[in-house]
């Protein structure tokens, strides 16, 4: 049985990421960020592994310039 995704929330990705949520939703809307998770009326989340590679990712680039 595959194991379920772990989802976090705002404040964990504006944590892991450094970055502050209106600088998360707009990088969302350009689509440049991992898109989010629907979880309820009012409720958004982004998936753990998607945020770790889009972090990865950046790292990469920062380490070539």
């Amino acid at each position: 049985m595959a194991q379920p995704k772990t989802i976090l929330r705002l404040s964990a990705v504006c944590t892991a990421t450094w970055l502050g949520r209106s600088s998360i939703y707009e990088m969302d809307r350009l689509g440049n960020f991992p898109k989010r998770v629907a979880l309820g009326v009012r409720a958004v989340g982004w998936y753990a592994d998607e945020v770790a590679e889009w972090i990865e990712s950046r790292q990469c680039k920062g380490s070539a310039d």
